[in-house]
């Protein structure tokens, strides 16, 4: 589970409010990015919230619905294909975490990021490697960017069937890779990633 160590700490210096934020999506070859900036009561717990991979998707969807129930706010930001082709994917999360920031309306007393150092901003930032793991708040963000993205997965896979995109969320399984060979990229696919690249190269030697 993720622990409430640093929030804890934080708390001891009078900041209470917290924006936890985490992204889902960032290496998929297919699908928008999705980031999720939650704050939490202050000295919630819940033991149960963790890292969005570490647990089941039945496991984060109870999980969706209660930080949703519980949570004092939540920002969602998509970020489409064409952002992230246009700008890199590092530069597109970075920015989307940063418009996240922009529009949350509680005032709040610092950051906590996923392994993202963020500059533009004027509260305290603090980045933590693996911090899904080791923030509660971090972590709450993790579900609900994960879920949210999920479920634009599923949606898309019902325009786009041929890429199995239900099952592997745009990920590049071998289905993923095959689709991609006999029928091209789709206006969903990330065009500056390399696989994607190959795969519309050897589409166009056909």
């Amino acid at each position: 589970m993720a622990t409430r160590e640093y929030e804890d700490k934080y708390a001891e210096e009078g900041m209470n409010y917290i924006v936890g934020i985490d992204e889902a999506g960032r290496g998929p070859l297919a699908g928008p990015l999705v980031i999720a900036g939650v704050i939490l009561p202050p000295g919630y717990k819940n033991d149960n919230i963790n890292d969005s991979k570490q647990i089941t998707e039945k496991k984060r969807r109870e999980l969706f619905e209660i930080i949703k129930q519980d949570a004092l706010e939540i920002k969602i930001n998509i970020v489409d294909v064409e952002t992230i082709d246009k700008l890199n994917i590092y530069d597109a999360t970075k920015k989307g975490m940063e418009e996240i920031l922009r529009r949350i309306d509680l005032k709040y007393d610092a950051i906590f990021v996923d392994a993202m150092p963020l500059s533009n901003v004027k509260k305290p930032v603090l980045s933590l490697i693996k911090g899904d793991q080791l923030s509660i708040s971090i972590a709450a963000a993790s579900i609900i960017a994960k879920v949210t993205r999920d479920d634009i997965m599923i949606e898309l896979d019902k325009y786009y069937p041929y890429y199995d995109l239900k099952n592997n969320k745009g990920y590049g399984t071998k289905k993923h890779m095959l689709a991609l060979e006999e029928f091209g990229a789709t206006p969903i696919h990330r065009k500056s990633y390399a696989p994607v690249q190959r795969a519309m190269q050897m589409k166009l030697k056909v």
